[in-house]
């Protein structure tokens, strides 16, 4: 019988894992945004020194994971399982990465979600008694998603006002079966919800059912009220997706307007002009590792819940007419136990 389980879709854990560490990179972009303050690294090229996008973000990977690690005075023999996911065909960041730093690896995949995917698991492995340290890092760069999921950079294709800016960025959780906090807590995991969105210039319409799924269910699944936490914040919906995930909620008697913050809102200020606001999976991965940590630790939030969102197209899909199934999953991030 699953001792930990509460309702459908949330564990408890008996031990949390304490978050002991965290890195932080981003590009010259977010670097100019109001979060500029809390990334450990801000790049003035894009490029990274690299050849290419792709090599860039490959190296953003590495360097937030040593980061992390340089934070916490430890190295990579001392992982026990690193947990990376990006948005590229084949997750090829993550995994051209972790061949530089021969540790036991889970790949994921769960577009813009990914971030809270890896916490959920990670967390999961180590109050099961499986690992003692486990680092989750995930990443994304406007330019290497832009021409994978949408149009070649050099076409000067225009933006609808509905469409967000990937974030060029990668942010890495170190997770512990012993410190002092932030705590995971609880977790809920999301079901793919989808209801016919087929515009990928509007993923905030897309994956804004999900969210409101996986929220509703972890207040029935725990029996917390929003009360229970001083800021609930989300992914990347952005400016739609924000306005249509409170229209469904409040349709459910839930009214979060008060304590509700997204990761693509905040991490870019609107004279920067990213129309809807940020995405990517490094979008909710830097805010969370940077300025979100930070405003735990000193006691400005006490219990966050954050919930990272993903629209779980693919090129070929796009290409082939399907609409765009959607996912969230919910972490409970407190300063206690």
């Amino acid at each position: 019988m699953a001792q930990k389980k509460m309702g459908s879709q949330t564990v408890k854990f008996v031990n949390p894992p304490s978050i002991i560490s965290s890195g932080t990179i981003v590009g010259p972009k977010e670097g100019q945004g109001p979060l500029k303050d809390y990334f450990d690294m801000i790049l003035t090229d894009d490029t990274y020194g690299e050849k290419s996008w792709e090599k860039a973000e490959c190296k953003m990977f590495q360097d937030s994971v040593n980061l992390a690690l340089k934070k916490a005075s430890l190295n990579i023999n001392n992982i026990d399982y690193l947990i990376g996911g990006d948005l590229l065909n084949q997750i090829i960041t993550s995994s051209f990465a972790a061949r530089q730093f021969n540790v036991a690896t889970f790949g994921l995949y769960g577009a813009c979600s990914t971030m809270a995917e890896g916490l959920s698991i990670g967390s999961m492995v180590i109050d099961g008694g499986f690992a003692d340290y486990v680092i989750v890092t995930t990443s994304s760069h406007f330019s290497t998603a832009e021409r994978q999921y949408r149009f070649p950079l050099e076409q000067g294709v225009q933006r609808p006002f509905t469409a967000q800016w990937t974030v060029t960025g990668s942010g890495s959780s170190l997770l512990s079966s012993t410190g002092s906090g932030p705590y995971i807590t609880h977790v809920t995991t999301g079901k793919v919800v989808d209801l016919g969105m087929k515009d990928a210039n509007n993923m905030g319409a897309a994956m804004a059912p999900a969210a409101a799924d996986t929220i509703i269910t972890h207040f029935n699944d725990t029996g917390f009220t929003i009360n229970d936490y001083d800021l609930i914040i989300t992914g990347d919906m952005a400016r739609v997706g924000k306005s249509i995930l409170m229209e469904l909620l409040n349709k459910e008697g839930l009214n979060i307007e008060d304590k509700y913050k997204d990761c693509g809102i905040e991490i870019y200020d609107e004279s920067q002009d990213v129309h809807s606001g940020g995405s990517g999976a490094g979008c909710s991965a830097v805010v969370l590792n940077g300025w979100l940590l930070s405003q735990i630790k000193n006691g400005t939030y006490n219990r966050v819940l954050f919930i990272a969102t993903g629209a779980l197209l693919s090129p070929t899909s796009t290409q082939q007419g399907e609409s765009i199934p959607g996912i969230a999953h919910a972490v409970t991030i407190s300063r206690y136990t």
